[in-house]
């Protein structure tokens, strides 16, 4: 049994998938204040800071703790989680016929381990179609989803290639937690 230091209901699901047994629960870090120079800069401090706040309030012995952040980037741009519907149309619009790179920092700690580990997934996408963009903004499904993307929903029509783990780009590399536990 591990604590998923995370509130995010997709992560939950990876773990579930995998058969990896959790509680849920955890202390929220504001990653307004980060300054970072790079996409995977910014997702390491963001981790690193979500890292620190849960640790200290639930520690490791009782159950091994797991933090995880993920930041999405197209066109040289850190793209955060959209502040309203516009700041979404703007995210969508960037990523549409574009790489787009969803990285995810995890921190798993044991009383005998750390594992710090970065991983992103590359998606190439097709043109999305402005109607499609308009259905999904107004569904709301893009709130608090990173980059506003939803590889397992919305964008998945128009995936070209894919290059790295679906887990990653969830927000949460399994493949990379497993081997560990």
């Amino acid at each position: 049994m591990i604590r998923l230091a995370s509130s995010s209901i997709t992560r939950a699901e990876l773990l579930k998938a995998a058969g990896i047994s959790f509680i849920q629960e955890s202390i929220d870090f504001d990653e307004d204040s980060i300054l970072a120079s790079s996409p995977k800069n910014f997702v390491y401090q963001a981790t690193l800071g979500k890292y620190k706040v849960n640790l200290e309030k639930f520690g490791c012995n009782d159950y091994p703790l797991l933090v995880a952040d993920t930041v999405v980037t197209a066109q040289g741009k850190i793209l955060r989680k959209a502040k309203d519907e516009a700041d979404a149309r703007i995210i969508l619009e960037t990523q549409s016929g574009s790489e787009v790179a969803i990285i995810t920092c995890m921190i798993y700690k044991t009383p005998r381990l750390e594992l710090i580990d970065i991983s992103s997934t590359h998606y190439f996408f097709d043109q999305f179609d402005p109607r499609d963009v308009e259905n999904y903004l107004q569904s709301g499904e893009w709130r608090g989803k990173a980059g506003a993307c939803m590889v397992e929903g919305f964008c998945k029509p128009y995936i070209r290639e894919v290059r790295g783990y679906e887990s990653t780009a969830m927000g949460l590399c399994v493949e990379m937690l497993k081997p560990f536990l």
